[in-house]
């Protein structure tokens, strides 16, 4: 079970990437309606651009490498933001309940803009999703079930290989993925899971919630920020 706390978080998160998502879509000058399920209802790459999409055609754009991110809080489609939700309301209970909400949400956050700074690093031209932050979520269970060990360890390392495989297929399967983007927020969570620990070794305290108010204070400045100046580009 979880507090009623992280449940408010997890809501919060959920409600900030559907926000954006519905900003994305009112920026953009038509909606993109289509019978293929993976880009229904995409917003625009320019409205994209202007609330922080990440990736080499977006920085030569925008120069703001403050993108890596915003660009977590974004999507290209109905089909991916629902999809991307549906992951976090199932990986950020379980990454609260053995790191603590307040190193979750950082992990979330920094993996998030790990996987994009690789992307941008690795020639991805414009990019955007949770994803990157929700494997970010999954690194820091991998380590946390290899490092565990035990029955419990060995449940959560089983179940992050069967979700690390899903993730691999999506990745070879389906067009648009970024796989630099998926393997950018793994790497990052597992060494933050590292660096950070997890409640059974070490407890959360002070400077876990400074990090984590500190990071999403400054998530949300940025945010507002996009909306702010993509609401000044339109009314131009």
């Amino acid at each position: 079970m979880i507090d009623d706390r992280t449940k408010l978080t997890i809501k919060a998160m959920i409600w900030i990437n559907v926000i954006m998502y519905v900003v994305s879509l009112l920026f953009s000058k038509g909606l993109h309606l289509t019978l293929n399920p993976l880009a229904a209802l995409a917003p625009s790459s320019n409205a994209l651009i202007f609330l922080g999409a990440s990736g080499t055609m977006a920085l030569e754009y925008t120069h703001d490498w403050s993108s890596i991110f915003t660009a977590n809080w974004l999507h290209g489609s109905l089909l991916h933001i629902l999809f991307n939700m549906m992951a976090l309301r199932t990986l950020a209970p379980l990454t609260a309940k053995e790191f603590g909400l307040y190193r979750m949400v950082s992990i979330y956050i920094l993996s998030g803009a790990g996987g994009f700074l690789l992307s941008c690093l690795g020639g991805v031209p414009l990019t955007i999703g949770a994803s990157a932050g929700l494997c970010g979520l999954i690194g820091a269970l991998f380590y946390f079930g290899k490092s565990r060990g035990g029955i419990w360890g060995k449940m959560v390392f089983n179940q992050t290989k069967s979700w690390i495989l899903s993730l691999v297929l999506i990745g070879l399967i389906l067009p648009n993925i970024n796989n630099w983007g998926h393997g950018g927020g793994f790497a990052a969570g597992f060494i933050l899971a590292f660096l950070f620990g997890y409640e059974e070794n070490r407890k959360s305290g002070k400077a876990d919630i400074l990090i984590c108010a500190g990071l999403s204070a400054f998530t949300c400045f940025l945010l507002f920020r996009s909306i702010l100046q993509g609401l000044e580009l339109i009314l131009a």
